[in-house]
């Protein structure tokens, strides 16, 4: 599969084939992230609508069958489970550096995703929540392992072929999110759900056998453990971690013994602790006295993004959740004269980020061009502005709809594309300043801690609904919408004092 998409080297006579004039591995892990995004993304799409299906606020037009969750329980479910899977990030990269190496962490990680996505193909809502677990830690795994990966194609960072092949990269992600509603989303929920399951199952097994026979390709630097543990630490870990099984298989004993145990005595600890652990990592490394005062001062800096990211998270990750609930129940399923399927709203974010992710580069060059580039901290204010101003749209429909009627789709294409422009102003410049801004003692972990801020906005999202607040109601979009923009104009405002804590980077 792979050695289709490669092309031979303009270079010197006798040189290896490469992928569009990159290292022949790309191939590889290109494909091995799409088909891994193939199957996330084709689960997520069916899983809200999975939950409530059955039950008294069951998906419409949907072949039936389900948990017969309230569409509070099956957000918090959701919440839950997006923000797991980028806290999972950190361990995962973890593991990469410490225990397996990056290749060996990838390969074992598309084994644990295929596995979950397995469990999710079984009835009853053990096999669904063991399934959910497995995919999360998987996708922890490997998210913060195979762009490791890439990077070790080429030689160091000044390589010129570097950033285009992290832009190839990009693209295997978004076309397998936009692919997999279309088929996983399809039959999923106009077929079995659970065949839908199974789909994204077999997605990320052909990832997988690919991502086996292609290793011969990536570089020999992926297969090195680059901070091995050494024999005390390991035994120091096994015991801890033994320690926490078995404090927690004691308590939740004793909660089902007692006759107490329902969902929330695992939604609400799992939700606390991402909430917990992000602030707790930020202020580990803020207090480090390593730090020297620049250092200090960016982390300072830092934590205004972190915040402003995870606002903005809160309400992004809602596209599977809240907006997908109001699509399926109150959004006319036609277009000129066609029907399709709830689940392909999904799609509209890759497929806008694939369009308007060259028109944003070259805008950005043009405005640097002429000097008139906005800076980093007038992209994250724009980012969530428009995040915000997308969820005060989304008011419009929902009065629309309150009476029964069924709302034309072009508000959710209208609403998802505003995202993805917000998306676009916040998400790339936010990973880059996160590179310049991360101390040296913790140049490789800052990008897991980047993560952790949409485990921040998921979780938050999680207890509003674990609380009991209705995510779909107006009252509570309008202060979501409000919340955005006036992050985003707080930020504007302090500008200068953020550029001023910031140093030399811009």
């Amino acid at each position: 599969m792979a050695s289709s998409l490669t092309k031979a080297s303009t270079g010197t006579p006798g040189s290896e084939k490469t992928f569009f004039g990159h290292p022949r591995g790309l191939a590889t892990l290109f494909m091995t992230e799409m088909w891994e995004r193939f199957s996330y993304y084709g689960m997520r799409a069916l899983l809200v609508l999975y939950l409530v299906s059955g039950g008294a606020e069951a998906a419409t037009g949907s072949q039936g069958g389900g948990l017969a969750m309230t569409a509070a329980t099956a957000t918090a479910i959701y919440s839950v489970y997006v923000s797991m899977v980028y806290l999972m990030a950190m361990p995962g990269g973890w593991f990469g550096d410490r225990v397996w190496g990056a290749r060996k962490t990838v390969a074992i990680a598309g084994f644990v995703i295929m596995a979950g996505h397995g469990s999710l193909a079984l009835p009853g809502q053990a096999a669904f929540f063991a399934g959910l677990a497995l995919v999360a830690i998987g996708s922890g795994l490997l998210k913060a392992n195979i762009s490791t990966m890439v990077g070790h194609l080429y030689d160091g960072p000044d390589d010129p072929r570097r950033d285009g092949g992290f832009t190839l990269f990009y693209i295997g992600i978004n076309l397998g999110a936009f692919i997999a509603p279309f088929i996983v989303g399809t039959v999923g929920e106009k077929v079995n759900w659970h065949l839908g399951f199974l789909l994204a199952a077999a997605g990320m097994g052909i990832g997988l056998v690919q991502f086996l026979f292609g290793t011969k390709h990536l570089s020999a630097q992926s297969s090195v453990v680059p901070n091995p543990l050494a024999p005390a630490e390991r035994k120091s870990l096994l015991v801890k971690a033994a320690l926490v099984v078995v404090v927690a298989a004691v308590f939740y004993g004793v909660v089902i013994g007692m006759g107490m145990y329902t969902l929330n005595w695992a939604l609400v600890p799992i939700t606390l602790a991402g909430l917990i652990i992000p602030v707790a990592v930020l202020v580990r490394i803020k207090r480090d006295k390593d730090l020297d005062k620049t250092e200090q001062s960016k982390m300072t800096g830092y934590i205004w993004f972190f915040v402003a990211a995870a606002v903005f998270w809160m309400i992004y990750d809602q596209g599977g959740s809240t907006l997908s609930l109001f699509a399926d129940g109150k959004t006319s399923g036609t277009v000129f004269g066609l029907g399709f399927p709830a689940t392909w709203y999904q799609s509209l974010n890759p497929l806008f980020v694939m369009s308007l992710a060259p028109v944003f580069a070259w805008l950005w060059l043009w405005l640097a061009r002429k000097n008139q580039e906005p800076n980093t901290i007038v992209k994250f204010s724009m980012g969530l502005v428009l995040v915000g101003a997308s969820f005060f749209i989304f008011i419009v429909p929902m009065n629309m709809a309150s009476d029964g009627t069924k709302v034309t789709p072009l508000w959710l294409v209208s609403i998802y594309m505003i995202q993805t422009i917000g998306e676009l102003c916040l998400s790339p410049v936010g990973l880059s300043v996160t590179t310049k801004m991360a101390p040296k003692k913790y140049a490789s972990q800052m990008m897991g801690v980047w993560f952790l801020a949409v485990t921040a906005g998921d979780c938050t999202t999680g207890l509003l609904s674990l609380a009991g607040v209705s995510l779909n109601g107006i009252g509570i979009i309008a202060m979501q919408a409000s919340l955005a923009v006036v992050a985003g104009i707080a930020i504007y405002m302090y500008r200068n004092k953020v550029q001023t804590l910031m140093g030399d980077v811009h």
